[in-house]
């Protein structure tokens, strides 16, 4: 009889995981102080070498944050701060704007439906005034896109799910370069920005009047907009995501 080779873990990964067990287990609250690397190196009987490139792995996942003049704490990560990888991952895949654009016409439609029966008032009047802001970025003939960025960001957080915005965000970090280059478009760079702005007017207030039918409509509609502007300006629906795009500046959503 012949036993199978042990996997045998570095001991750095066996240090990242074990207190990230702990993390999820909520035995280490997001706000809780970690023993110093020479306390742990001692709890765990190695190197701080060791400990060091275990927080490392740790602070890489968003779990554990060091900042100046601080010791390490945990942390809960934020769905902005997950994405990146995913969207990386969707690159080396060479995930086409197609595939993007038909997983966005599910969550986009979905967020706004659920945000019509949970928006405050504040969040609406951060929408109102995002509309506003648009309107005049079109007139001064400045890029809307990061307030596009941000509108959606609202919707989403508005609608109260983290599933959704987790799911979401690495999507979003892809989608908005193929934004840019239509609105760069000489086929689609006039009506392309009006369009937009109109259905984000009939949006909010769908949202105003919490009425989810219509508020997930007109995402639909906005979305299959997008998708008809794309085939107006002749680009590649399925041609690979560019490696090189990176999503616009966008104010930080909230956390």
């Amino acid at each position: 009889m012949a036993f199978a080779r042990l996997a045998i873990l570095p001991t750095y990964k066996v240090v990242s995981d074990t207190i990230e067990r702990e993390i999820l287990a909520g035995r280490l609250n997001a706000g809780d102080i970690l023993p110093t690397e020479t306390e742990l190196a001692d709890q765990f009987g190695v190197t701080r070498h060791t400990v060091r490139e275990g927080i490392r792995i740790l602070e890489q996942s968003g779990l554990v944050r060091r900042e100046a003049g601080r010791r390490l704490y945990v942390a809960e990560p934020h769905y902005g701060d997950l994405a990146p990888r995913l969207s990386r991952a969707m690159v080396m895949q060479r995930v086409t704007f197609r595939e993007l654009w038909e997983v966005s016409m599910d969550l986009e439609p979905s967020a706004a439906a659920h945000a019509a029966g949970r928006i405050d008032a504040s969040r609406l009047a951060q929408l109102r005034a995002n509309v506003e802001a648009t309107e005049e970025a079109i007139a001064a003939g400045t890029s809307i896109i990061p307030l596009d960025v941000a509108f959606h960001i609202l919707v989403a957080e508005a609608a109260g799910n983290r599933a959704l915005l987790l799911a979401r965000e690495p999507v979003t970090q892809l989608f908005y370069p193929a934004l840019e280059r239509l609105f760069r478009h000489p086929k689609t760079s006039a009506v392309g920005p009006r369009r937009l702005v109109e259905a984000h007017r009939h949006i909010v207030e769908a949202l105003a009047d919490g009425d989810a039918a219509v508020a997930r409509e007109w995402m639909r509609k906005h979305m299959v907009d997008f998708r008809r502007g794309y085939d107006t300006a002749g680009l590649d629906l399925d041609e690979a995501l560019d490696p090189t795009a990176a999503p616009p500046a966008a104010p930080p959503p909230r956390r």
